[in-house]
């Protein structure tokens, strides 16, 4: 079933048009030209890629394919870039250890424009350690790592990472088990685990930074999955999602379950945010995605996908395109606005969804007019032209390239 809502086009646009220059100065996806004759433009991607079978990270420069490093770490991890953009968060759960890279690209806003600066990547000295540590989420400048193995929830910010002596706080938040904690202003919202540990998440909760319950706790079972779209985060239900919207003034935040009951078999589990847009993408079973507008009166639209979905991407400068990648080795381009695949081309031979979910199978990365699909059983990274969904060449990688992030963007540099 597909919802669509009268009210989507408009106000959809009207957020793009007061939103698109913070959007686009926030992920360094364009600059405005300068007027000044000393500064001049300068375009840099950066590509960083986890290896599924070797313990690496390696930085790789998107324009040529050069070595930008190579960082041995413990295990493979889950990549996750600060909002910024300027450090890269390795998560190796099962080793204990988060470690942490400066990606050598960082920008400053100054206003009608941003500054680019692109310095060599390095592995920072500070490590987020624990139990299992998982989802890192960032939110009010605040960055938050959940560790499943204890409940417990490290909290810093990113200028801490280069500080002596780095000690991020840690505040416990209940039982272990795979949870989550997003920042919100002074407080987080955080998954209550059952009474049983072997039973999903019954449901999201309102914290104070010392770890005290604010309000009642709201239903979302098996919770999994978030995103942050113009200061709502959504959360991912086996029945819905839940919203979390900023209180007024130094209030706490008002969390809202919205039931998918009626759209049929499926759920949400995996989430990305708009950015110059407000509106979430989300998986919804297998082989569909949703899109969700929040505050609209019909704000889910399910569109089916051809086969089962391997990864998919948003495109922060081109608001209105998804990118999604199905098992048949088909690259999809989905008008998030139109709710319709306008355009698909294979990219890579079939992977099935069947097997172990850590298989090595494709991932996605956006990179200014390219998508970057990492190829694990060729070796490559396969660079992607967003206009044509043509492959415009391919970098060969050593190992198994599994995780990629891609980092970078324009502004104006002395």
């Amino acid at each position: 079933m597909t919802h669509t809502s009268p009210k989507r086009s408009l106000l959809w646009a009207t957020v793009a048009l007061t939103g698109a220059l913070t959007g686009a100065l926030a992920m360094g996806a364009a600059a405005q030209e300068n007027d000044q004759e000393d500064e001049v433009g300068l375009t840099h991607y950066r590509l960083f890629v986890g290896d599924h079978a070797d313990n690496v990270v390696r930085a790789i420069e998107l324009e040529d394919g050069a070595d930008a490093g190579t960082f041995e770490i413990a295990q493979t991890p889950a990549l996750t870039p600060s909002d910024s953009g300027r450090t890269l968060f390795a998560v190796q759960g099962d080793a204990g250890t988060v470690a942490t890279i400066d990606t050598g690209i960082a920008f400053e806003d100054h206003g009608d424009h941003a500054d680019i600066s692109v310095t060599d990547a390095a592995l920072l000295p500070a490590t987020i350690d624990g139990t299992t540590p998982a989802h890192v989420i960032e939110g009010s400048g605040t960055i938050a790592i959940f560790d499943d193995g204890s409940g417990d929830v490290t909290l810093f910010s990113e200028g801490d990472l280069t500080t002596e002596g780095f000690a991020p706080a840690t505040i416990p938040t209940g039982a272990a088990h795979h949870g989550l904690a997003a920042p919100m202003g002074d407080y987080l919202v955080v998954s209550v685990p059952a009474e049983d540990p072997e039973a999903p998440r019954v449901g999201l909760r309102v914290i104070d930074t010392a770890g005290n319950a604010v309000g009642e706790v709201v239903d979302c079972p098996g919770v999994h999955g978030q995103a942050q779209s113009a200061r709502v985060f959504a959360f991912g239900c086996q029945d819905g999602i839940v919203l979390a919207t900023p209180g007024a003034g130094a209030e706490p935040p008002v969390l809202e379950h919205i039931s998918t009951t009626d759209l049929g078999e499926g759920n949400v589990s995996t989430l990305k945010g708009g950015k110059a847009m407000q509106f979430f993408l989300g998986n919804f079973g297998a082989d569909a995605v949703v899109v969700i507008e929040p505050g609209s009166d019909d704000p889910f639209n399910v569109i089916p996908l051809p086969t089962r979905r391997v990864d998919f991407a948003l495109d922060p400068a081109k608001a209105q395109n998804a990118y999604i990648l199905t098992e048949d080795g088909q690259l999809h381009l989905l008008d998030v606005l139109k709710g319709e695949i306008i355009q698909s081309a294979r990219v890579t031979a079939p992977y099935s969804m069947d097997g172990e979910w850590r298989d090595p199978r494709p991932r996605l990365a956006v990179a200014g007019d390219h998508i970057a699909i990492t190829d694990p059983n060729a070796g490559l990274i396969r660079v992607i032209s967003t206009a044509t969904l043509e492959e415009e060449r391919t970098i060969p990688v050593a190992g198994t390239p599994y995780t990629i992030v891609a980092v970078g963007g324009s502004g104006a540099t002395d």
